[in-house]
């Protein structure tokens, strides 16, 4: 008998990870990207962490006091367009409106990030994929008491959901990563966490699921579906060539949409309210050319939380910075009043580091109000989603993939 046919929406690492559960349960699969290559949006230049230790939600009191507070700074870690926007400010209200189910949504969130760091080792090691993996932990640093006092909070939680940490003085941060600079009275070192290049490893997860019989189809922006007898019809457009596009249509038993941003107006073709918001992220990736730079930069894995700010050593002569949250709609226009901090900071806690050669990037985070993502089935029979990770797509995908296909093996 012929195996059944599932449509993924989107080849990112949810998307591919999640054709990677499914074509490993028998399914044949087909993904869909608009893109001419996997992770060439989001999963392109995030900071690189897998941190369980980064899975505290931001629908926090002392997130909307900062917000206020950085308004009226060019250079804030929050950025918020004032501009007329009902989805943004929608968003927003239900934003507050989860600010009750903080402290249950940090756990859960820390017990799936422990889940999808094993998995992602799991896979990434029997399909043998190199993707700059570091394995030192991830060290949390602060300047101030409060600061210090607050993750404290956060680590009884963490806890909660299997997170292991280890709280450090000042003393205990320089031995961990004696390039780091700067006066600080204490942090955390996670080191069950780890780092690594999110497009190297979703491009290497993508060829392992071509050899498994993965269909994809590239260059294709699916423009509607409709419930048929063999399950469901997607229309989608080709661009074979530049200035060349075809319409086209599939059956599929079943589809899973993993198509970030996008995945909202997905959703509601399909009956599906899925308040997804594109809060934008930048990063420069630094290459380190001299021996200087790559003796002075960090190998352990950062996160400066009062800057909202991480990093991850990507091999011997990469280091990626990223950070902020820019709320202004589905715009990718890099800023350069948004790069400058991240150079900067560079420049202060990492001196010898030559930030000469550093590349800018942003990218569109797909974000609930929630911060939780929304993974499992939706109103219609054989529609499935898998997306809606915000921040921690890449920490998360790899536990949110063999849900979602467990979901499908149950349906299907």
């Amino acid at each position: 008998m012929a195996s059944k046919s599932i449509a993924v929406i989107g080849a990112g690492v949810t998307g591919v990870t999640t054709a990677y559960e499914l074509a490993a349960r028998g399914y044949a699969v087909t993904v869909y990207d608009r893109n001419r290559y996997p992770a060439m949006e989001t999963s392109f230049a995030n900071g690189g962490q897998l941190s369980a230790s980064n899975a505290e939600v931001w629908n926090h009191l002392s997130t909307i006091r900062k917000g206020i507070g950085w308004m009226l700074r060019r250079d804030a870690p929050l950025s918020l367009s004032l501009a007329p926007s009902w989805h943004k400010y929608s968003w927003l209200a239900e934003f507050v409106g989860q600010i009750p189910n903080y402290r249950r949504h940090t756990t859960e969130t820390a017990r799936l990030a422990v889940a999808a760091r094993a998995r992602m080792r799991e896979i990434g090691e029997r399909e043998g994929i190199a993707f700059d993996r570091e394995d030192r932990g991830i060290l949390h640093f602060y300047a101030t008491r409060a600061g210090l006092d607050h993750a404290r909070h956060v680590s009884e939680l963490l806890a909660q959901g299997g997170v292991e940490r280890q709280e450090l003085d000042a003393d205990g941060i320089r031995r961990i990563e004696p390039a780091l600079k700067g006066d600080f009275v204490g942090g955390f070192h996670t080191p069950g966490d780890s780092s690594g290049d999110i497009h190297l490893f979703t491009t290497g997860l993508a060829a392992a699921c071509a050899r498994m019989g993965v269909r994809f189809e590239m260059q294709t922006d699916v423009t509607g579906s409709r419930l048929s007898s063999r399950g469901v019809t997607l229309a989608f457009d080709t661009t074979p060539e530049p200035g060349r596009r075809l319409h086209h249509t599939a059956d599929h038993a079943a589809i899973v949409v993993c198509a970030g941003v996008r995945s909202r107006a997905l959703a509601r073709g399909f009956g599906d309210r899925l308040n997804v918001y594109p809060v934008k992220g930048y990063s420069i990736t630094v290459n380190l050319q001299d021996a200087a730079s790559r003796a002075g930069a960090p190998h352990v894995s950062l996160l400066d939380d009062e800057a909202k700010i991480v990093t991850s050593r990507l091999g011997p002569d990469r280091f990626r910075v990223a950070g902020t949250a820019e709320f202004a709609g589905e715009n990718r226009d890099i800023r350069d009043v948004r790069i400058a901090p991240l150079v900067a900071w560079v420049n202060r806690h990492f001196p010898q580091v030559c930030t000469r050669q550093s590349t800018p990037w942003a990218g569109l985070r797909p974000m609930m109000p929630s911060m939780m993502p929304r993974v499992g089935p939706g109103r219609r029979e054989g529609v499935f989603y898998n997306t809606g990770h915000g921040h921690l797509g890449w920490t998360l995908a790899c536990a949110t993939s063999e849900a979602v296909a467990s979901a499908v093996a149950a349906r299907v």
